[in-house]
């Protein structure tokens, strides 16, 4: 297993993270205990869930995995805070911002009451003493960033979090938190999860450039597009009833794009002639590409897995690169599979 520094930390972690979001939801318990028992058994070293994935059952069936199995201090454990974990209290048809207005609306959010609360809970669900990375899940900017990380700075202190990141910040916001953590004294983020992926290379203009001058790890989430550059949606025709577009997934959009089939097809080709999977060809893209640290995988079923897992077998060329290149230059996307709203909603997901 080719580890890698997390930034500019001193931990490594496996080349592909292992990304719990199904667990305790889609994916049952015994399920979801076999495929991170696989991860761990394949070197897989790296697991990054969060508090409102099925409203902390994925925390929980992560926690008693790694009890059972005995690997907690093999793990490198990561988790999150923002999300509204009291979305379940609200009545049937209900939205969003009005369960905000109707319950208690510090519930979520980047505050420190929030993020001590949430971190008590995890800790709890998680069945550890401590959080190898505690991330925001989203950014708040009606939120003081320095009130942010002196909340985390002293969750560091007390032992409860060994290091802290952010996730989907764009680049200004990574700056002014680096900025006020020197100028207060605080412990900095070392890592930031983007959504980035052969669709969606936006990321390049600016985030990645900030992360590699300032030494943050970078932690893709859906580098499959959220299971689209697996090559099993096709055009016009009706989404598998178990696929997560099936589903009703809020970017199912994607499936509008043409461009976006014709991409597939031409990553497809590159796929067969190098012998592995449309999804393998992609994780290993996003894997390698400059500035990344470990893409997280988020599969559902065993299956899932064992294709992902092959990913790290896989090594592209120059002319693979290239060939991308064209199809969607650096810094440009197809689809815009995620766009950061900063506004009153910034915080749904």
């Amino acid at each position: 297993m080719d580890y890698r520094y997390l930034g500019r930390t001193g931990i490594r972690v496996s080349p592909l993270t292992l990304g719990c979001m199904m667990f305790g939801g889609r994916t049952d318990p015994d399920d979801s205990y076999a495929i991170i028992d696989r991860a761990i058994d394949a070197g897989i070293n790296f697991l990054d869930t969060a508090n409102v994935y099925s409203t902390g059952r994925s925390e929980v069936v992560t926690g008693e995995a790694l009890k059972r199995n005995g690997h907690r201090d093999f793990v490198v454990l990561a988790t999150k805070c923002h999300g509204n974990m009291h979305k379940a209290d609200a009545p049937d048809g209900l939205a969003v911002s009005e369960l905000h207005a109707t319950l208690n609306p510090n519930r979520w959010g980047n505050s420190r009451r929030q993020i001590i609360e949430q971190c008590e809970a995890s800790l709890k669900r998680l069945q550890t003493d401590y959080i190898d990375l505690y991330q925001i899940h989203r950014p708040h900017p009606a939120c003081a960033i320095d009130e942010t990380l002196r909340a985390f700075d002293d969750l560091v202190r007390s032992g409860k979090v060994r290091y802290i990141g952010c996730s989907t910040f764009a680049a200004y916001q990574v700056i002014e938190s680096l900025w006020a953590a020197e100028r207060y004294g605080l412990n900095r983020f070392v890592t930031e999860q983007p959504p980035y992926h052969i669709l969606d290379r936006r990321i390049e203009r600016e985030l990645l450039p900030v992360c590699q001058s300032y030494g943050l790890g970078v932690i893709p989430w859906s580098p499959l597009a959220g299971g689209f550059l697996t090559g099993k949606y096709n055009r016009n025709e009706t989404p598998p009833s178990d696929s997560r577009f099936g589903k009703g997934h809020p970017r199912q959009g994607i499936l509008q794009v043409q461009r976006a089939f014709d991409v597939v097809d031409e990553v497809e080709k590159l796929a067969v002639a190098k012998g592995c999977t449309v999804s393998q060809f992609a994780l290993a893209w996003c894997r390698d590409q400059p500035g990344v640290t470990s893409p997280i995988i988020g599969p559902r079923t065993m299956e899932q897995l064992d294709d992902n897992l092959a990913a790290m077998d896989v090594t592209l060329t120059d002319d693979d690169r290239a060939t991308i290149d064209e199809l969607v230059p650096p810094g440009e996307h197809v689809v815009p599979f995620y766009n950061a709203s900063f506004g009153p909603a910034e915080h749904r997901f």
